[in-house]
């Protein structure tokens, strides 16, 4: 059953065509005429908040996104809500280049699903489209949430990589509980020196080259292993990444060690490597095995601004939502609901555990502006929600 793709996630589609009776003569327009507009429109979970405070998982916003046909740039789309026998506008916004119209949306009201549409009023000669309902039933209660309450971390969270491990690249740095806290509704986890060794330095190498002698660092870095997994399905956590280069936050994904399979399928929903990056500093990338052979498949998220609020808005600014969307054929990675990559190469079919870091590695620590007295730096992370399908 896990195989089966769940109804939610089926696209549903209505089509219009010019009436015969209306059609012109010449052989172009007659084309045009027999052309169906196609509007298809999908339900996804909460994956929708971004904001500059912590927040309830239970107040982000369903994402909602419509494929429209002939995909037109810049023709109006707007999301409607069913209301008795009525539909009500609530939210407007423009096809791209894709023919993609992504909308963020309450999920339920008083508890209960709500039902949605999409229409695209008439442009440049395409006629007006609507599409069948989609109700977003399938998406209202996850299979696993945490938001950070309290003042410790829940019992289905350990701590990660506690050991100095140069086979890693991080020979200067280790997972420590003291890098991790938990207040104000968020996990804190951080970068921070450790005063065990407070009167050491450990030399940094890149490509096996020294890049300078640094303090040894401790990571905030912990996951689920043996306590919370899924295979198929969505998830996603909101965070407020760190500002400096020198590490790099991540919300990712590994095997359980439970019935084999393949030991480097790993899912990196995210990596930041911080403010200022020359290309922009946001990852999403899989690693599998072909032919005995480890592949790595993905790149940095292209023009990543664009995926921002406003000029105001920023990464180590705001909280955002970054997700996977994991089906046996595919992995679809979002930001606050709007796509920023899809890719069918090397797609785990094994049960995964989510793991957050904030990791100083070898290669990296050099590129810390104002190196070592710029400790500790901190990703905030508000919630953490997996789906499974």
């Amino acid at each position: 059953m896990a195989l089966l793709m769940p109804a939610s996630l089926l696209m549903v589609s209505a089509t219009t065509s010019a009436d015969a009776a209306d059609a012109p003569q010449n052989t172009t327009n007659a084309r045009q005429a027999k052309a169906k507009g196609k509007a298809k429109l999908v339900a996804m979970p909460q994956i929708v908040q971004q904001g500059k405070k912590p927040a309830s998982a239970g107040s982000a916003k369903a994402a909602l996104t419509a494929t429209i046909k002939p995909a037109k740039a810049g023709r109006p789309v707007a999301l409607q809500v069913q209301k008795g026998k009525k539909w009500k506008t609530v939210s407007k916004t423009k096809l791209t280049k894709k023919g993609l119209a992504e909308f963020g949306a309450p999920i339920s009201k008083g508890g209960k699903a709500l039902t949605y549409r999409v229409t695209a009023a008439p442009y440049k000669g395409a006629k007006a489209v609507t599409s069948k309902p989609t109700t977003t039933e399938r998406w209202l209660t996850a299979s696993f949430s945490d938001d950070f309450t309290g003042s410790t971390l829940s019992p289905s969270w350990s701590n990660r990589g506690i050991y100095y491990e140069p086979d890693s690249l991080r020979e200067c740095s280790k997972g420590d509980p003291s890098a991790v806290s938990v207040s104000g509704g968020t996990v804190k986890l951080s970068v921070i020196k450790d005063p065990t060794r407070a009167n050491e330095r450990c030399v940094a190498k890149k490509d096996g080259k020294s890049t300078g002698s640094f303090d040894y660092r401790l990571n905030g870095h912990i996951g689920t292993e043996g306590s919370v997994s899924m295979r198929y399905g969505f998830a996603a956590a909101r965070i407020k990444t760190h500002k400096l280069r020198g590490q790099h936050g991540g919300f990712w994904m590994r095997p359980t060690t439970a019935g084999g399979g393949d030991p480097r399928a790993e899912i990196d929903v995210v990596e930041y490597f911080g403010d200022k990056h020359p290309q922009g500093g946001l990852t999403s990338f899989i690693y599998s095995t072909k032919n005995n052979k480890a592949v790595k498949t993905g790149s940095w998220i292209k023009s990543p601004t664009s995926f921002l609020k406003n000029k105001k808005d920023g990464w180590s600014k705001n909280y955002h939502v970054f997700s996977v969307e994991w089906t046996p054929k595919m992995y679809v990675f979002r930001i606050d609901g709007k796509e920023t990559y899809r890719t069918k190469v090397g797609v785990s079919d094994q049960f995964q555990f989510p793991i957050l870091s904030l990791l100083s590695s070898d290669y990296e620590i050099s590129q810390m502006p104002g190196g070592d007295k710029k400790l500790p730096q901190t990703m905030n992370v508000d919630w953490v929600r997996l789906w499974q399908a």
